[in-house]
């Protein structure tokens, strides 16, 4: 009777120490979350309040598009910190923190390579926001963990209904069968897929994806074919531990008048940092719809000129007239003259 009532007690002692543990973190955890948050309203009120002045701090070069992403910054610092603040599901805001710790990386990965950047003021902000992600993130780790046991629920609730949807179409000028085989082949997609270095196809229904991503990081998933009509139509999705969430689909109809085939193609993802992740890569000509759009362009291209055609202007980095490039032309006097 001593001996188990000594192993109840000693039960209890063990339970209840692992309790106040846990209970300590998540003190911890939500007195640092509470810091943060009043971090992410000063700076998002500095960067809304002297865009300029911000911009010069962190020796990024001053220009009217910085200053513009440095205002959308501050939006978003501004409403995670009050966020976090409002303590309603902190981890949530804590998590969307981190994927704006990844914008403020890509922008200053960008200015590394830009004329006009003080290279060392970059590169010292570029340290501490490494150093401010990580704490973001083992934070938000401590607090989901904390709240429900799981830690992936916040990040999962704070996904749902963030998913963004692009709808494209373009006329090929080229038979249905013929625009069909070459787009299944999916190793043929990063010849004008621009952000897509590789694919990878592991079977008839699965392939490996490897995508540049801003900051010159990269993202990479498998995905499988989920619908599949021959000549008409193929459907795919990523595949479980997927660093990006996404779906896809292109439908591949006849023209009318004998104009070739009309590929429709529609696109769903979700991006970590959701929807603001999407306004702020319109700034740098990043944004999922522009993407696909240029990418259409591009494979038209191939199909009916068997490669992208790059005017002159694209070349050249400088202020230039927009005109075919010197070796299109060549082509073209070679094949019968220029007009």
């Amino acid at each position: 009777m001593t001996t188990a009532a000594q192993g109840t007690i000693s039960e209890h002692g063990t339970y209840g120490s692992t309790h106040e543990r846990r209970g300590r973190l998540l003190d911890d955890s939500e007195r640092i979350a509470k810091a943060l948050g009043w971090f992410g309203v000063g700076l998002g009120l500095a960067q809304l309040a002297s865009p300029r002045g911000v911009t010069r701090l962190i020796g990024v070069p001053d220009s009217e598009e910085n200053r513009r992403t440095m205002q959308l910054f501050g939006i978003r610092e501004l409403t995670s910190g009050l966020g976090i603040l409002g303590k309603k599901r902190p981890a949530r805001w804590v998590w969307a923190r981190v994927a704006g710790d990844a914008l403020d990386l890509a922008l200053l990965g960008k200015s590394l390579g830009s004329r006009g950047s003080n290279k060392n003021r970059v590169a010292a902000a570029t340290a501490a926001v490494v150093g401010v992600t990580l704490l973001d993130y083992l934070t938000g780790q401590h607090l989901s963990r904390e709240s429900n046991g799981n830690p992936a629920a916040e990040r999962t609730s704070h996904r749902q209904g963030q998913a963004i949807t692009v709808r494209k179409a373009i006329t090929v000028q080229r038979p249905r069968e013929e625009v069909y085989r070459f787009w299944r082949d999916f190793s043929n997609l990063p010849r004008f897929m621009e952000h897509l270095e590789s694919v990878q196809v592991l079977d008839d229904r699965r392939s490996h994806w490897k995508a540049r991503a801003p900051a010159g990081s990269s993202v990479e998933w498998d995905a499988e074919i989920t619908e599949e009509r021959e000549n008409e139509f193929i459907a795919w999705r990523s595949l479980q531990d997927a660093d990006v969430d996404n779906w896809g689909s292109v439908q591949f109809v006849d023209a009318p008048g004998d104009r070739g085939t009309e590929v429709h193609v529609k696109l769903r993802y979700e991006p970590p940092g959701g929807k603001l992740a999407s306004i702020v890569a319109k700034l740098f000509g990043e944004e999922p719809g522009q993407q696909v759009a240029s990418d259409l362009r591009r494979f038209k291209q191939v199909m009916e000129v068997g490669e992208v055609v790059k005017s002159d202007a694209s070349i050249h980095r400088r202020p230039h007239p927009g005109r075919p490039s010197e070796r299109r032309q060549v082509a073209k006097a070679l094949e019968g003259g220029v007009r």
